[in-house]
């Protein structure tokens, strides 16, 4: 078996406990880093009151940050799993916060940022790389006909084939748990900004497929992909990436044919 060796600095440690202010309080495990001070990072022990809270994982984050510890630093948002903000992992899978209730957990719930990313502070995820590959694919319109006056026209069957793609809301939880992005996240571009790519390259209204084929010809960008699924399971939409890279991959074939 491989033996790895973390750096010092880098190895998790035992944090605070907090303590409990009621019997029946659920046991909430964060992962706590400030890049400001010298301490490893470390995993601090939270007790919920849930008769204070609503059900969800992000209230319950919120209630801790409000009544216990102020100091506590996460992305949140819209609240209604539509803006991906609070994109973290829950119990050993990269879900939203938001839309994963504490029910559904057995035992403490276990948070810790998304994997394999650059931690800016506790649960906040360096997401800089992410967002530079998303706009590498130019995800707009690209046209060369005229504009039209008042909008670019569609038949039904050609928006149905968007179905699956546009409802991404690029929380990353599928290329963070994509062992290829793990090792590849510098070149290969992931699940989720592949998805991207592909619902432009199926846009009925875009005439730059060629050239959207063409920034994607590449041994990384696009062919480190193996079909692990992890993406597909884990996409908080119920979105299939990797379907998606495959369709992109026959693309590939089929303009060389």
């Amino acid at each position: 078996m491989v033996q790895l060796t973390l750096p010092k600095n880098s190895t998790v440690k035992a944090g605070k406990v907090w303590p409990k202010t009621a019997p029946d309080a659920v046991e909430f495990r964060i992962y706590r880093y400030d890049p400001d001070q010298p301490d490893n990072p470390r995993v601090d022990v939270y007790y919920v009151d849930r008769g204070q809270t609503a059900p969800m994982v992000l209230d319950a984050l919120i209630w801790i940050k409000n009544t216990v510890d102020p100091s506590l630093t996460f992305r949140r948002s819209c609240r209604e799993g539509v803006c991906g903000s609070c994109a973290m992992n829950i119990d050993g899978t990269n879900t939203l916060a938001c839309t994963r209730s504490m029910d559904d957990i057995d035992g403490p719930v276990k948070i810790y940022p998304l994997p394999h990313l650059p931690v800016i502070k506790d649960l906040v995820p360096d997401l800089t790389n992410f967002y530079a590959q998303l706009r590498s694919i130019e995800p707009w319109l690209k046209t060369e006909t005229p504009t039209p006056e008042k909008e670019w026209r569609q038949d039904h069957d050609d928006r149905l084939k968007l179905d699956g793609l546009y409802e991404c809301i690029l929380c990353a939880c599928c290329s963070t748990s994509c062992p290829s992005y793990w090792w590849n996240g510098d070149r290969y571009l992931g699940p989720a900004v592949l998805l991207q790519a592909y619902r432009w390259l199926i846009d009925s209204r875009d005439e730059a497929v060629g050239e959207r084929l063409d920034n994607l010809e590449d041994p990384f960008r696009l062919y480190r992909c193996h079909t692990i699924m992890n993406c597909a399971q884990t996409c908080p939409k119920g979105l299939n990436p990797a379907k998606a890279i495959v369709e992109i991959k026959k693309m590939m074939v089929e303009r060389q044919m």
